[in-house]
Order: structure tokens, then sequence, then C-alpha cells
């Protein structure tokens, strides 16, 4: 088990620690990586293995909140939270819809609702059992309740525990837009219990392998070379994975918490990839998160080899490993327009500019690039093989 703890004021001494050292299998960097962490004021720890849960407990019960409330979704409520009840001081549960369709105003509201009616005060926590959309979500109505009370993030997901639940970003969306509305706070723990993830089907797991390779494309060269050798989920050690991309990110994050800088190499795949699940969620057959993610980075790493960052043939690498862990997905030529619209709304753009994270070479990010209209076209044209 691993127990991190992670702190936004450390500056640049820990980005210079990290930097020198920063590898997912070496545990001498492991150990100073950790106790570099849990010297910074005001850390939050992150719990790790078959203890995770137990781990959590007793910080609940050293932190004698007032009142428990624990929000789940369908397929939480049933496969996840019996596990985490046995761990948990009375509590009251709110089960929401699952699935992207349901991060909304109108859910927030439900959420608030409930909470007001069982009485919360700032000295209540919020547990957040569930994938993205859930800890996205019920950490912002936490966040917003009262002006904030506490909250924990308990990912349920591959895609939640390598990197949703990790770095303060909540949010909803809004009027079509992925996280439009949202705010920067962090949860005050963490437990990522790796029995979750034996209840989630193959394509939950591939959705969230998404995050994981693009951790590699942007901070671990060497290891995006072993990571061709992957062949099948059932071959992984989840508890390392989750592991190296939780370093990567806390890393990051830790320099750039508000995503000024270094942070924005986090949306490599996502300026695309948000347009493209945007789209297909308004359609009857809507896309994961990290399926349109990994669309993103096939496309923008074309991006990158127009604009003279990358060589074509580490984009058609990036390109023929998708391939091998994703079903294709036919994107229509008339729906090019619509996800460029779409990319006009992203949060990282400057007025009408559209900035894009890219990488300049495999584990080298490169920030605020712009692509005009047509070059967007055809890195999609290059995602599905039909560039001319």
């Amino acid at each position: 088990m691993y127990n991190i703890t992670i702190s936004h004021r450390l500056g640049k001494d820990i980005n210079k620690v990290a930097s020198g050292l920063f590898s997912a299998r070496n545990p001498t960097f492991r150990n100073r990586f950790f106790a570099v962490y849990s010297q910074a004021m005001n850390p939050y720890p992150i719990f790790t293995g078959d203890q995770a849960l137990a781990s959590l407990r007793d910080t609940l019960a050293a932190s004698r909140y007032t009142s428990v409330f624990v929000i789940t979704d369908t397929h939480t409520h049933v496969h996840c939270y019996p596990i985490l009840a046995l761990y948990l001081p009375a509590h009251q549960v709110i089960t929401l819809p699952a699935g992207e369709s349901a991060k909304t105003l109108d859910t927030c509201q439900t959420i608030w609702h409930e909470m007001t009616r069982m009485g919360m005060d700032r000295r209540g926590v919020v547990l957040n059992l569930g994938g993205g959309v859930i800890g996205d979500m019920g950490g912002f109505a936490a966040a917003t309740f009262k002006r904030g009370i506490d909250f924990v993030q308990v990912p349920t997901t591959l895609l939640a525990q390598v990197d949703a639940s990790v770095g303060g970003k909540l949010g909803i969306d809004f009027m079509g837009y992925k996280n439009h509305i949202g705010v920067f706070r962090e949860p005050v723990a963490v437990a990522m219990y790796p029995g979750f993830l034996k209840t989630l089907p193959p394509r939950e797991l591939r959705s969230g392998f998404a995050e994981v390779i693009k951790h590699y494309l942007i901070a671990d060269a060497p290891g995006w070379v072993g990571l061709q050798a992957f062949t099948s989920f059932e071959s992984l050690d989840f508890e390392a994975v989750v592991a190296h991309s939780v370093e990567i990110k806390s890393r990051i994050v830790a320099a750039d918490p508000y995503e000024s800088g270094l942070r924005k190499a986090l949306n490599f795949g996502h300026t695309l990839g948000h347009a493209i699940e945007s789209y297909y969620l308004e359609t009857p057959e809507p896309l994961l998160h990290g399926e349109a993610i990994a669309i993103g980075m096939v496309a923008e790493a074309w991006l990158a080899v127009r604009l003279g960052l990358l060589e074509q043939a580490e984009a058609e690498a990036i390109r023929a490993f998708v391939a091998r862990v994703y079903d294709p997905v036919t994107i229509p030529e008339s729906a090019f327009f619509n996800l460029y619209f779409r990319t006009l709304q992203d949060k990282k753009n400057h007025g009408s500019h559209v900035r894009y994270a890219l990488i300049g070479g495999v584990g080298t990010p490169v920030l605020d690039q712009e692509a005009d209209r047509d070059l967007v076209f055809e890195a999609l044209r290059f995602y599905a093989g039909t560039m001319s």
C-alpha cells in the first residue's frame, strides 16, 4: 500500500526533486517523493492498496465530523457501496443516475437539496463514491455548499483513480460543453481501493487506460517504450499502474495547481477529445471519456507533426497503439465543423485562439500551441486513416 500526501505549496523545490528522480519503478525515488510531500503544509493523503478503506476510516474518526454524506450512482451503489459501508460511521446516502448525462446543474440541485434536508453543517463531510462524474460533480456540490464543506474522493474506476480524483479540479457540464462550470478545490483525502476495479466491465477499463497512456506520452518516454509490450488488461498490475499515474499527475499539479503553466500538459488529447466526447454525448451511441480522449491524442499527435514538434513515425506509433486497444470510431466529415466549433469553448483558449497542449517528442510536453480549422480537419482524417 502507498500512502501519498499532496500539497500545492511546495513550489519549485519538489519539482526539482521529482524531475531528477521521477520513476514509478524506482523505490528510492518513491520513498523520497512521498517523504517530501509528507512534510508539506496542509497536505491531503492519498491511500492506495488493500488497506485504503481502513485508512480512510481512521481519518474520518480522527476528524470528528458531525455528519457523513455518501454520493453514489446506480452502479456504485450496487457494486461498491456495500464494501465502503463496512468502514463508515453512521451516514446518509444519495444515489444518482450513472453516466455523463447526469453531470448537470439540475443534479447538483438534487444533491444540495438532500444535504440541506439532512441538516448538514460546515463540519460535515461528503464522500464521492464513483468515477470521474461523481468525483467532479460531488466535489463541486460540496465545494459550493455553504461556501464549501470537506469532501473525500473514493474513486471506483481506473479513469478516476489514475486521473480525475487527484488535482482538485471539479465541475459540471453546461450547454453541451464538458466541465464548463467548476472550481479548484482539494479533497481532504483520496482512498483508492484496488478491489473496486474488479467490478468494472472491460469497456470501462479501456476508458481509464487512455489517461494512463497520456501520462506516459507526456512524461515517461522510456515507460512508453515498455508499454508497447501491452497485450491484455489481465496482465496488468493495476496497483502499479495507478501509482505510476498518480506520481506523474501529483508532481505536475504540485508545481502548477491552477493550470497556469505546466499543468496544461495534462490536457494532451483533451481539446479535441472533449469536443468529440460532447458531440457523441448527444447521439444514440455516446463515447466514454477515455474513448474520446484516445481519439484526441491520435489527432493531436498529428497536429504536433504538422507544427514541426513531433516525428511522423511517433504519431503513427501512437495511432497504431490506440488502434490495438480501442474499437475504431467513424467520425463523419459532416461533423468536423461541429467539433471544431466546440473547441472554441475550450477552457485553455485565449480569446478566439484555441490553445492545444501537444508533445514535442514522447515525454516532452509543449504548451499553448495553435492550430487552424483546416489543420484540425486534417488531424481528424489522420485518426481515421483517410488522409489523401
